[in-house]
Formats: C-alpha cells, structure tokens, sequence
C-alpha cells in the first residue's frame, strides 16, 4: 500500500514509518516540522537505507494535502498530525482546535475530494477523563479533563459521522495510552524543546545530567506506592499496532475504537527504578506536590486489539528504559 503519514517525522510518525516500510509498504510523510526535526528524515535513511519522501506542508492547507494524495497515488492515510501538551492546550485552546480540529477536517475533506477512504486516527486515552471504573474498556464513557483530551474527541465523533454517512469509510481510532521507549538503532526517539512534560524523557535528561533532578509529582495517591500509575507501552508495539490496524481495515469498513496499551499499571517509582537498573545508577529525586488534573491510576483493557487486530504489546518495561537510555546516549551533546 501507498500510505501518507501526517505528522510522520514527529515521535510515533517517525517508528511508524520505520514499521510501515520494512513491512513492505510505500510511505509519503507530510509534516510541517512545527513540532519535529528535519533531521529525523536523515536517521530514517540511516535505518532503511533508503529516503522518504516528505512534503512540507500544514494539514490545514487541504489543496495541498489533496495535491499530495493525487500526485504520490495513496490509498490510505494515518493522522499522527497534531499539538499534544496538555498544559499547553489549556492555556491556549484555540491553538488546537485549530491545529488539531481544524487539521483533521481539512485532511478528511481531501481524502474525500480525492476518493480515499481508508483512515487511522492517533487518538489517545485522555478521551476517557476521570476513570469511571478500571481498567477503561472502550465503552468507557468518555469526558476528557482538558482541551487537548476534547480535541481528540471531537475528531472522533467527527470521523463516526463520516461513518454513517458513507459506509465505505473504514476508520480506526487508536487510543494511545503512555508511549515511551525509542527505535533499536538509538537513531530516533522522543526528543522534545526544553523541558519535557513526559516522564520518561525527563529521567534521560537527569541520568544524563541534563537536568539537576528528577520532580515526582505527588507521592500520597492512592497507589501501590503512593505515586501516580500508568500504562506505559513502547514506542514500537505502538507502531506495530497501527500496522495492525491497516491490516484490519483492509477487510473491514465502519468505525472502530482501540486501546493500545500493555494493560499493565506501573507507578512512577517502578518505573524510575527500573531505568535506575539499566544505567546502574541511583538518580536524584524528590518529591514534589501533585499536578492539577493528574490521575492518580489509569490504565488500558486491552482485549479488543488482541481479538479485533491480533495485536499485543511484546516489550518489556526493563526494553522501554534501556531503549530510551541508548537514544539518549547518542544524542548527547558535545558538552556532556
């Protein structure tokens, strides 16, 4: 298949395409390389031994995106393409409904200008919001907490209604849970600005001395450990999983909702003690009070992947550490 990635040069964009064209298939990315790095195109010619063809350009511009569809004859999109900070999303809402929103809309209407209808949704598991019951299944009502998490919702309902409008429309919505860990090569991984808001970045950067210490957000949740729990799943099942998701909708039209998880909870302290075994070290760290809007357990069901896509996360937490670990190792700079 011929398969355009929006946003493929960003984290989950860049492993996807690694999984994509190993397994045989063409990838065109479009990226507008406000939140990735042009040089990841390089690194993924350094893992395939070959280019990609990319397409610099904003999704909202949909004469472009139709452009591109016609012109590189594709037959399937996935939407990686969007703003993802929650705190940031809060602070300026119209920021992404419009890249977010706005972005999905204008792809979906050169898809359908063009003819193509087969598309897989990076959606996440903030749709949920505050958990209702655990582990959240994907009947789970859905009340996202803050603007990023009703971004993604609204796409959603967006992408139903597409659905019952034209059931030639075969549409996948991926509810991501924590993604973390990075490519084997150490080549590509998550590399945010500044200082991340995501755990496992943050630890990097303090076991590469980047950072002073690490800040635990709370430790008197009730948890197994008094921190907050997570469904951190690697960066590469992550991928896989939308393989699978192509796969499946190859045979099977209308609108499907997944979990991509583990289905396994670990804390914050289990997972800095873990990293803490592969680099043999002890880090700084202390603890500090709770973020606003953190919950204190989440984590995926995740039968419906299993029996809908065939699909289960493989790696291990000690696998997500060490791979993040090497990533980080070789994008030090000269100073460290």
């Amino acid at each position: 298949m011929r398969i355009l990635l929006t946003g493929g040069a960003g984290y989950i964009g860049s492993h996807t395409a690694v999984v994509l064209t190993q397994a045989g298939h063409e990838v065109v990315i479009l990226d507008n390389f406000c939140n990735s790095q042009r040089s990841v195109l390089e690194r993924l010619k350094s893992i395939l031994g070959k280019g990609l063809l990319c397409i610099d350009v904003d999704v909202r511009n949909t004469a472009s995106v139709s452009k591109a569809l016609r012109d590189y004859q594709i037959d399937a999109v996935i939407h990686f393409a969007g703003l993802k900070a929650v705190g940031e999303s809060v602070q300026n809402p119209l920021k992404y409904y419009a890249n977010n929103v706005q972005g999905s809309i204008s792809v979906l209407q050169a898809m359908q200008e063009v003819g193509i209808k087969t598309f897989v949704f990076s959606s996440s598991a903030t749709v949920y919001g505050d958990p209702k019951y655990l582990p959240y299944d994907e009947d789970h009502p859905t009340q996202p907490m803050n603007p990023y998490g009703w971004t993604k919702l609204q796409v959603e309902e967006i992408l139903h209604d597409l659905s019952k409008s034209d059931p030639q429309w075969k549409i996948s919505c991926l509810r991501y849970f924590n993604p973390v860990g990075a490519h084997d090569s150490g080549l590509i991984g998550e590399d945010p600005n500044g200082i991340p808001n995501n755990l496992m970045p943050f630890i990097s950067k303090v076991a590469s001395g980047e950072l002073p210490q690490l800040n635990i957000f709370g430790n008197d949740y009730l948890s197994k450990d008094g921190t907050g729990e997570r469904d951190y799943i690697h960066v590469m099942d992550l991928a896989d999983g939308h393989m699978a998701a192509l796969d499946f909708l190859s045979n099977n039209s209308g609108w499907h909702a997944i979990n991509l998880g583990t289905g396994v909870s670990t804390s914050v302290l289990e997972l800095v003690e873990a990293f803490e075994g592969v680099i043999h070290k002890k880090l700084p760290k202390e603890f500090v009070e709770r973020r606003p809007g953190d919950l204190p357990i989440y984590y995926a069901k995740v039968d419906k992947a299993k029996n809908t896509l065939g699909w289960e996360a493989k790696r291990s937490l000690q696998d997500m550490c060490r791979s993040s670990w090497d990533f980080k190792k070789k994008n030090l700079s000269p100073a460290q």
